[in-house]
């Protein structure tokens, strides 16, 4: 269910902060959704004179986001329509995902599209409708982006698409309160997060659990257990063989992918560790990802996973923050003196249309000018170098941005989004389910899922 993957992703761009600045510089923009910008002698055009200027051209944007964000999407190209002259209309539906391909084989794809995923990427490129992205907009991307980055946009070696947003995974969420009246803190190393998890266990309550978790989520139930191994795998196999498991060249039966289930394991099948507030381990399933971690505010469990998207599910009125109601650190690191290692999501935009005023809008859509204007209206964050972390709106988001940019970080793309369908949401997502519950051992989990590989 690719859709829901997007939808986490949408949700944890709205939580990371509310919209409240305007564009800096937008002194005249305005308009209806359709994103009629201002007069162009009320902007300062200096930013916008590299994209040339047009006579009243028109360039589609197909895009799944909707609501507030597709709102200040479409506020983003205000000062661009009025100095460029083409008119972005931005499209936003649920079903751009499958129609997209409806709408491509009947000749009528649009000209840009927002993919929120590396495998629909890919897929589209393959059937022909994608087509390679203008120089100057490769450019911009290996100015802007790290070569990871780059990478999830090119195909059989041809750059085609462009980086726009990102979210970070592999938070642990926790009560700033919680810890300091149990007199623990916020551990450095994954051996330090078992034995923080070990000392909080010896909490006798008949509720409590140091750990709270949700896998439920509809047809995509599941989901947060993959992102957990993702998170272990990277850190303890490291990113070269990360990248090739995502592709099949590492089964999960590995013993390298094995190790990253066992340290999962030491928490999630624990019945001491788990399900704070909920029940028992078998009580995972039936949680719901939205409510997984709310048994923090209650005082029944102590931590959650869960990507930056939590924030929008705390109750209104928690304070989220380093001396709040609430915060959060990453999955600790394997080896102290390495780097960050993070998993994310992301989104990309791809051209089908050849035409100039579509490569000016792809390529505004990669610079820095279009990242800062973008996350300055609240709600999202990006990857971009070029972006400004005091843009952003909320304590989270900064910290997210910092340590997408930082030197030493490792990031790479949630692993279910890049494995094909039938194992990435299918059997890696189900086999979860089963795991917890008891229904599979490890061994008979990680056999089943090299079972569905294509």
């Amino acid at each position: 269910m690719k859709s829901m993957r997007r939808g986490k992703f949408v949700v944890s761009l709205a939580a990371i902060g509310v919209a409240g600045l305007a564009l800096a510089g937008c002194t005249g923009g305005g308009g209806d959704s359709g994103g009629g910008g201002g007069d162009a002698s009320d902007v300062d055009c200096t930013e916008y004179e590299q994209y040339g200027t047009f006579d009243g051209e028109s360039v589609e944007l197909y895009t799944t986001i909707q609501g507030v964000e597709l709102d200040q999407m479409v506020e983003t190209f205000y000062d661009f329509e009025a100095c460029t002259g083409i008119f972005v209309d931005v499209v936003g539906t649920q079903e751009a995902e499958t129609q997209i391909n409806v709408r491509a084989a009947a000749g009528d794809a649009p000209e840009l599209m927002i993919i929120p995923q590396p495998g629909l990427l890919n897929r589209l490129y393959d059937d022909g409708y994608v087509i390679p992205a203008s120089a100057d907009v490769e450019a911009n991307v290996d100015e802007f982006w790290s070569e990871s980055w780059k990478g999830y946009g090119t195909i059989d070696e041809t750059f085609v698409a462009a980086p726009l947003m990102a979210s970070v995974k592999g938070w642990v969420w926790y009560s700033p309160a919680d810890f300091e009246a149990r007199g623990v803190d916020v551990p450095e190393t994954w051996d330090d997060l078992l034995e923080l998890t070990a000392t909080l266990a010896e909490d006798d309550s008949a509720t409590y659990r140091p750990w709270c978790v949700g896998f439920g989520s509809g047809d995509a139930t599941g989901w947060p257990g993959t992102d957990w191994v993702e998170d272990l795998v990277l850190r303890t196999a490291g990113p070269d063989v990360y990248d090739q498991w995502v592709t099949g060249e590492v089964e999960f039966s590995d013993p390298q992918i094995r190790e990253a289930f066992e340290e999962v394991e030491k928490i999630l099948l624990n019945p001491d560790y788990v399900n704070g507030g909920f029940g028992g381990v078998e009580s995972i399933v039936s949680t719901t990802f939205n409510d997984g971690g709310l048994p923090i505010l209650d005082g029944n469990c102590s931590m959650h996973h869960q990507a930056s998207f939590y924030e929008a599910q705390w109750p209104e009125g928690t304070v989220v923050a380093p001396d709040g109601d609430i915060w959060a650190f990453l999955t600790p690191k394997v080896d102290p003196n390495s780097g960050d290692a993070v998993t994310g999501g992301g989104e990309f935009v791809a051209k089908f249309v050849d035409s100039p005023a579509a490569d000016a809008v792809q390529q505004y859509l990669s610079s820095d000018t279009w990242a800062n204007a973008r996350v300055s209206l609240g709600g999202v964050i990006s990857a971009n170098k070029g972006l400004d972390p005091a843009n952003a709106q909320s304590d989270l988001g900064r910290a997210a941005i910092e340590i997408l940019q930082g030197e030493d970080t490792v990031f790479r793309f949630d692993g279910s989004d890049l494995m094909p369908a039938a194992v990435g949401t299918s059997s890696f997502w189900t086999g979860m389910n089963d795991w917890v519950v008891g229904t599979v051992n490890t061994d008979e989990l990680l056999s089943f899922i090299d079972s569905t590989w294509p």
